[in-house]
């Protein structure tokens, strides 16, 4: 038992809670909740003695010194007596607690009772007095009254009240407290505000501030404190009683708004007021900044919290007054980055640029305290204004001051590491269109933006002849930096001015940096011409280790048996020609597991001479490979090898093998010169000699053998996984049955990848069994990662990449993890962000098109889903790319990547340039107040912004410097009208609900490439503006069924869209037929078009004969058509050009005797006929038709009866037949046509696939072993 002393009154408080803390921890659970009760009145009556014993020995001092009247004297005396009495019986209330509960305990103790009979009425006794006490003293007699009538404006009472309520708060909102969530948030913010307001009084008070100033701001916030510890009293002790709480919630919102945000002018003039002072009243050391810098920190975190809700309190704005404030932000957080920084970085700086900052963060102070809501919705008065100017200009002059002294990372001093000469030549175009430019838009002197792209394209050039050297060459590696930073100021710069600030921006200093940087650049040139030679040894001159051990070959293999025959049978059987077998897949599939394997089999040993291990890698050089075999094929002599030159070694290896049958590995080769460089050494006698090559890259045995045949590994299944973990966990025993569920979950965990299961088993084997469903629980892809192997591996893939690759890989790291990447979508934002480079005689699409593959053949990324030809339509990245991608884009500050969860928490640092949202898992709307001044891109990824985030969170995500903006899968009532100010949106992805009008003010994003609108089953209606904005390639509309409504009127008038390739377009055919040849004649470079019938009764004429006749839909004269779809235009025929390649009709009802037009397409390659595109029950095609189609699918068709003949299928490649039920079979000529791979069969008649079947049959016989048949029956 504990011994009880007395002492002053508030070591009474602390020993009472000492003591609930023993008994809690000696005593069960079952008094937890009574025992924290207990705690939680006490706490809240702690912060009144504090208050009352500070007021009576202030009041005493005040008799001693001072004359008082008879009758003041009188009044005196009892306010001193009722506050003497008050704080005797709160400490004896205290000290009865500890006493009684002590007694309490003993009796306990000395009962030896199981149960708690004696304790728990004592507790709930001692609540009930507290709460008598409140209801007696507090409430009835209005002490809180008193306290205010008495405000002392004492610096330590004032901070060590704050201190105490908060305290009281944090556990007020805490789990244990039973109230309203609501109201814990708004107590939540309370406390926030009650710490902010210490913050200032601590920077007042370091900053010198005494006297009437200091006085006023203490008996503020004095009076905010008791008032507050009054509602929290209140609140604790009637917390059962819902009204009373109602009235709590909204008493404290208000105190928050009148007392507290400066919005009152009483207290704008009292916080301007000291700040004011604060700036007079400076001691000589500066402000003893060096040992309180944390005290200026906090301060500057209250000012940008006041700053932001500022911002937030009203929906309209002018856009320059949102980017100064912005911009305001951002400087003033450079300070508490500054301020955080170590001491003895902090005290280099000198002592003028430490006072300057304290002046700054007081001028900020004022600036943010003068701001109204009335001002920003309109424009900032004129003084307000000025000082705003005044300020961001010190501001950047501190900036750059540290910056040179100590540079910083701040949003506005860094760049994307990323494909840097990709950024450069996005800069140079924008140049060239401005140098090229007659416009006064913008206030940038022509002759200044002409010197200033010459000086640039010099430096790129410049910068693309060392970039083989930079790495080795510290100051050819500070001049790259150098330069890329002051580009990437100068885009900054070009693409701020043209938001419309009214606010200046001048290229002057940088303009010179440029110029100096060009004759740096000129004076270094003749240094680095021996580039080449620095290369060439680089390369060949590799150390290798002292002794080669040939490999270990006995790696657990599951589930690739068949894998394994097929290479052996390769390997060991067929021409005697000499021969390369390759193993192609990305990392961590396998490939060198299955290559040990065949190389240590038996029959392997046997059929060959010699068998000879060689690893390749990223960095290789030709002695090491020659070197690696030669010491397998004869150990005894490696020492002997290790003396001889690479001429002497190939000549060896060559009479090594010569006559003799071989098989040599060469593991993970990563190009052709690898192979260049051994090939001369291996004879081919033709007796059978093969190499085994593994590689991640699928094209590299095609250049070594045009005509092989790589295997492509693929991933394990779960099972194939769980068999091979178990294999690595228990060998030959059994996985325990308790452990099994966790086992098969890590298993599924690592997706098919073989290295994953490996690592994963090593991170279990190292744990304790009894652990191992915690582990399981948190074991995911990103664990797996972290390991050093599996990076190693990812991170040589990606520096082995091409510098314009680099990027495109890493933003595949927005996406979300497993999620199906659509390629067309992947490639336009990779050509909006400028990722894509123009290469003569190509487009954009092509190129990034070319990229794809490029990364597709590396293994780095994964086709999904295929288009109907072959192309890819949806790729994915396995989960350990994903998670490379997020960290090397973070790390090259490319890309970030926040999930709705932290956006409460995420602390900065604030200079992403762009930002993918992932889904939170937070029920409510995030009321963040993130914003990234400088950001590109910001995409929210299947996930609904609205749920992520509140209206005013997003307004400060939604830069001005936007390129790419995809809204995700939110549905709002109306098009966003911030986005119409994003005057540098390239791409757009927007969800509307509503009229589907989209504004005119869209003219105003004349840089946009892609607008992709969607909604539930809306056409949206153009505005004429939609002509003006002459960048557009893809209007597109999401879902399907929907398309955009041009307008009509004026079209004469109106510019022609020359870049538009894809379009969705709706349209009236019964009132707008013409205007539908008048519409697409202006949009000559249309390539796909999908067109629907936009009428609100288009269904009315769905049953109507397929005779009827309403007219031809003229579409012969777009000459550069290859893909088109056109739904819904029952009793209308088409007129389609020739040079056609994909069609899709849907819904047209037109009878089969029209689709001789179709068939007679002379490039016509796919065709897909979906529902009621066509009715009757019989389709006889003519001879002649469809000479090159290649796919046809034919769904949901009433069709009965085909026929045709061979040559109508005379290329056909695939045929889908699906929800055919009629149809009783497929034409039977189909089985002698040789260029058949594949036929899918889902939900048709049994007579239709018994038809397949035999067609199935027929092609076997045929020799075509490898037609694929898929039958959903």
């Amino acid at each position: 038992m504990m011994n009880i002393s007395s002492g002053c009154s508030t070591s009474c408080f602390d020993f009472a809670l000492d003591h609930l803390d023993w008994i809690d921890k000696t005593l069960d659970s079952e008094l937890d909740d009574y025992i924290w009760k207990l705690k939680m009145g006490i706490r809240i009556l702690k912060p009144f003695d504090l208050y009352i014993r500070k007021c009576r020995r202030w009041r005493s001092n005040q008799f001693t010194c001072l004359e008082y009247g008879k009758e003041e004297n009188g009044d005196a005396k009892s306010d001193n007596l009722r506050l003497s009495s008050i704080s005797f019986r709160i400490q004896d209330l205290v000290r009865g607690i500890t006493h009684g509960l002590d007694s309490a305990f003993f009796r306990y103790i000395q009962s030896s009772a199981s149960n708690h009979s004696d304790i728990r009425p004592e507790l709930a006794r001692f609540e009930e007095n507290m709460w008598l006490f409140f209801d007696s003293d507090i409430k009835e007699f209005n002490i809180i009254s008193l306290l205010l009538y008495h405000s002392l404006g004492d610096l330590q009472l004032v901070m060590d009240f704050i201190d105490s309520i908060s305290e009281n708060l944090t556990h007020l909102c805490s789990k244990n407290c039973n109230v309203d969530v609501g109201l814990k948030i708004v107590m939540q913010t309370l406390q926030k505000k009650l710490m902010h307001l210490k913050s200032f009084i601590g920077f007042a008070t370091l900053q010198g501030v005494e006297g009437v100033q200091l006085k006023d701001l203490l008996v503020h916030v004095e009076v905010v404190a008791v008032n507050a510890a009054s509602l929290i009293c209140r609140l604790w002790f009637q917390r059962h009683n819902e009204q009373v709480c109602n009235e709590i919630n909204t008493e404290i919102s208000q105190a928050i708004r009148q007392m507290i945000v400066p919005v009152d002018p009483q207290v704008q003039e009292t916080y301007k007021h000291v700040l004011t002072a604060s700036k007079l009243s400076r001691s000589s050391c500066t402000f003893a900044m060096k040992e309180n810098k944390h005290l200026v920190a906090d301060f500057i975190d209250y000012l940008l919290h006041s700053l932001m809700e500022i911002l937030e309190s009203y929906t309209s704005f002018l856009v320059p007054v949102k980017e100064q404030m912005l911009k305001l932000h951002e400087g003033v957080r450079f300070l508490i980055i500054l301020l955080s920084r170590q001491q003895k970085k902090f005290d280099e700086l000198n002592e003028e640029i430490k006072d300057l900052i304290g002046v700054v963060v007081s001028d900020a102070g004022i600036v943010i305290f003068s701001l109204s809501v009335n001002e920003m919705k309109e424009c900032l008065c004129k003084e307000t204004d000025l000082a705003l100017s005044h300020l961001l200009v010190v501001l950047k002059l501190v900036i750059a001051e540290v910056g040179h002294i100590y540079p910083l990372s701040s949003s506005s001093l860094s760049f994307p590491k990323t494909n840097e000469l990709g950024s450069l030549d996005f800069l140079l175009k924008i140049l060239k269109e401005l140098a090229g430019s007659t416009a006064d838009s913008i206030a940038f002197p022509n002759n200044q933006i002409c010197t200033i792209l010459e000086d640039l394209v010099f430096l790129r050039a410049f910068l693309g002849n060392i970039g083989e050297q930079c790495c080795q060459n510290g100051k050819l590696q500070t001049l790259w930096s150098r330069v890329m930073k002051v580009a990437y100021c100068v885009e900054i710069e070009i693409d701020s001015a043209l938001l419309g600030d009214k606010y200046e921006h001048c290229l002057d200093a940088l303009a010179r940096d440029i110029e100096l940087l060009k004759i740096e650049a000129e004076e270094l040139y003749d240094s680095i011409k021996y580039g080449s030679e620095t290369r060439r040894v680089t390369k060949t001159t590799i150390r290798m280790p002292s002794q080669i051990v040939a490999p270990i070959f006995n790696e657990a293999l599951v589930g690739l048996n068949d894998e394994v025959e097929s290479i052996i049978d390769r390997l060991t059987r067929g021409s005697n020609q000499f021969d390369v077998v390759a193993i192609v897949g990305m990392a961590g599939l396998g490939k060198t597991t299955l290559a040990k394997n065949i190389y240590s089999d038996p029959s392997i040993k046997f059929h060959f001479h010699i068998c000879a291990w060689c690893t390749v890698s990223q960095v290789y050089s030709k002695h090491n490979l020659l070197l690696q075999i030669l010491c397998v094929i004869d150990s005894r002599s490696c020492d002997q090898y290790h003396k001889m030159n690479e001429d002497d070694l190939a000549a060896k290896l060559y009479q090594q093998l010569k006559g003799k049958r071989y098989v040599i590995v060469l593991d993970d080769v990563w190009d052709i010169e690898g192979w260049n460089l051994l090939k001369h050494s291996l004879p081919d006698d033709r007796i059978g000699s093969r190499v085994l090559l593994t590689s991640r890259f699928h094209n590299l045995s095609l250049e070594i053998k045009p005509d092989s045949k790589p295997l492509h590994l693929r991933p394990l299944t779960d099972k194939e996984s769980l068999e091979l973990l178990q294999k690595k966990l228990f060998a030959k025993e059994d996985c325990p049955p308790t452990l099994s569920e966790g086992v098969l979950n890590v298993a599924k965990c690592c997706k098919g990848l073989p290295l994953a299961v490996v690592l994963v088993a090593g991170i279990l084997a190292t744990t304790q069994q009894d652990c191992w469903e915690q582990v399981t629980r948190r074991l995911t892809s990103t664990v797996l990662v972290e390991n050093e192997h599996c990076m190693k591996t990812l991170e040589y893939s990606y520096n082995y990449l091409p510098d314009y690759l680099k990027p495109c890989l890493l933003y595949l790291g927005a996406f979300q993890e497993d999620q199906d990447i659509p390629v067309r979508k992947l490639l336009r934002l990779w050509i909006s962000e400028g990722l894509v480079q123009k290469i003569e005689g190509k487009s954009l699409e092509d190129v990034a098109d070319n990229y794809l593959m490029d990364l597709i053949g590396r293994s780095l990324v994964m086709p999904a889903h295929r288009r109907s030809l072959g192309g890819i339509k949806v790729c994915q990245i396995h989960d350990l790319v994903h998670q490379f991608c997020v960290t090397k884009a973070k790390e090259e500050n490319f890309l970030r990547i926040l999930h709705g969860d932290d956006l409460l928490t995420f602390t900065g640092p604030y200079n992403a340039h762009r930002l993918s949202i992932f889904p939170t898992t937070s029920e409510e709307p995030i009321k963040s107040r993130l914003f990234f001044p400088n950001l590109r891109c910001l995409l929210f990824f299947d996930c609904d912004y609205r749920q992520q985030l509140d209206r005013s969170s997003l307004k400060f995500l939604l830069s001005g410097l936007l390129r790419v903006l995809d809204l995700g899968t939110t549905v709002g009532p109306y098009f966003l009208r911030e986005v119409l100010f994003l005057v540098h949106l390239r791409y757009l992805s927007i969800r509307i609900l509503g009229s589907g009008e989209i504004p005119s003010a869209i003219a105003n994003l004349s840089r946009l490439e892609t607008l992709a609108v969607g909604g539930p089953f809306i056409n949206f209606l153009l505005p004429n503006t939609i002509w003006n904005i002459q960048t557009l390639k893809h209007l597109v509309v999401f879902p399907n069924d929907s398309g955009f409504k041009f307008p009509i009127n004026d079209l004469e008038g109106s510019p022609d869209l020359e870049h538009l390739e894809t379009l969705s377009l709706a349209i009236d055919p019964s009132s707008e037929r013409q205007s539908l040849q008048k519409i697409l004649s202006k949009l000559p470079s249309i390539r796909r078009l999908k067109c629907v019938n936009g009428h609100d009764n288009w269904n009315s004429r769905y049953h109507a004969s397929a005779g009827d006749h309403d007219g031809i839909l003229m579409l012969n004269y777009l000459s550069r058509l290859e893909s088109l779809k056109m739904g819904r235009f029952a009793g209308y025929e088409f007129e389609f050009p020739f040079n056609l390649r994909k069609l899709t009709l849907l819904q047209n009802r037109q009878p089969w005797s029209k689709i001789s037009a179709i068939g007679k397409l002379p490039n016509l390659e796919v065709l897909k006929l979906c529902p009621v595109s066509f009715v009757g029950e019989k389709w006889e095609m003519q001879e002649g038709e469809f000479q090159n189609l290649r796919y046809l699918k034919l769904f949901g068709l009433d069709i009965r009866w085909w026929t045709a003949s061979c040559d109508n299928f005379c290329c056909l490649e695939k045929l889908v037949l699906e929800n055919c039920f009629s149809l009783e079979e497929v034409p039977s000529c189909l089985g002698e046509t040789l260029t058949l791979d594949m036929i899918k069969v889902k939900w048709c008649h049994e007579s239709a696939v018994n038809s397949v079947k035999q067609i199935q049959q027929e092609q076997m016989d045929m020799g075509n072993k490898d037609l694929k048949m898929v039958i959903v029956e």
